[in-house]
């Protein structure tokens, strides 16, 4: 993910740092010096370049990405889940007893 972000900025970073095709209508109108911080044409090629290769890692890192990402990963589990495997079996319930009957009729003598 690190790589991702790295590769991201950067790439945006280079492309504000690079001088866009509209900037050689501006020079006739008194902006001439929006292409001599780089000089002529000798930092285009270079930046160019390392917007490429920043491109071409982002990519190759966003594919990487997917891959792990579609890899099958195990079931979440949660705290009751470890509690259950924890747990002792059940004793087991006592016999049940029989209901108490009702007393048996007095005998007459």
């Amino acid at each position: 993910m690190f790589i991702q972000v790295f590769s991201s900025f950067a790439i945006v970073a280079l492309v504000l740092i690079q001088r866009g095709k509209g900037a050689d209508a501006g020079a006739g109108f008194g902006a001439g010096a929006s292409g001599t911080v780089f000089g002529a044409r000798g930092a285009r090629t270079g930046l160019s370049r390392a917007t490429a290769v920043f491109a071409a890692v982002f990519m190759l890192n966003s594919l990487a990405l997917v891959y792990l990402g579609r890899q099958e990963a195990a079931a979440p589990r949660t705290i009751l889940d470890e509690i259950e495997t924890q747990v002792a079996p059940a004793v087991p319930a006592p016999a049940a007893t029989p209901a108490p009957q009702a007393p048996a009729p007095a005998q007459q003598q």
